[in-house]
């Protein structure tokens, strides 16, 4: 009997350490097909004629990712001169003038350019007591400051973007008090990690704090 319960663990210690080995190589795959499929439908852009089927018969998977950073580099060049920047205040301003376009378009521009630019959005992991009182969730600080609520409740105020976990991309802002903010020391990689795996995935203590929690248990 021991022999047989002996043989199921060791199988069962087998199986996850393939899935183990596995899982993250399909899933990389995966997601990096997906990409450059999407990245290829770029290649859409270009006449029939000069596409990679018409030139050498069959596709090449990953050209469109080389077409779409030599699209980018171009643009970039383009709206950093006066003409481009004149070319796209025109754009925008007739943009602007088709309620639901103005509505997605602002949002989307203003989000790139917070997570684009020099400033802190997304670079600061926090804690805040989120949903109830004792209960912590992890989020990011998107604004340092939040000027209107800041005067209206007297104290200064900012958001926090709190993920949710296996989708990354869905989420709350919540407006919360300065002084209920706790900053940690983990990065925003390892906040994702930890986020989109439920907890599974607990990023390390820094050398400092484990050094103090090292400090602090009793002698025994």
């Amino acid at each position: 009997m021991n022999g047989g319960a002996r043989k199921k663990r060791s199988l069962r210690r087998y199986l996850v350490a393939g899935v183990l080995v596995w899982l993250p190589i399909v899933a990389t795959i995966w997601v990096v097909s997906f990409m450059l499929g999407i990245m290829d439908r770029t290649l859409l852009l270009l006449p029939p004629s000069y596409r990679p089927e018409a030139l050498v018969g069959f596709s090449l998977p990953g050209l469109g990712a080389l077409f779409a950073l030599i699209v980018l580099l171009l643009t970039g060049l383009l709206v950093t001169n006066l003409i481009g920047r004149r070319l796209v205040v025109w754009g925008e301003e007739l943009l602007n003038r088709i309620p639901v376009v103005r509505t997605v378009y602002g949002g989307v521009k203003s989000f790139a350019e917070s997570v684009f630019s020099q400033s802190n959005a997304f670079r600061k992991v926090v804690m805040v007591e989120y949903p109830r009182a004792g209960a912590w969730s992890i989020g990011f600080l998107t604004a340092e400051d939040v000027p209107e609520i800041s005067d209206k409740m007297g104290e200064p105020h900012v958001a926090v973007y709190i993920s949710a976990a296996l989708n990354a991309t869905a989420g709350y802002l919540v407006v919360v008090p300065r002084r209920q903010v706790v900053e940690l020391d983990m990065t925003v990689d390892e906040a994702m990690r930890m986020i989109i795996t439920c907890g599974v995935v607990v990023p390390r203590a820094s050398h400092a704090d484990a050094a103090k929690a090292q400090l602090a248990k009793p002698a025994a």
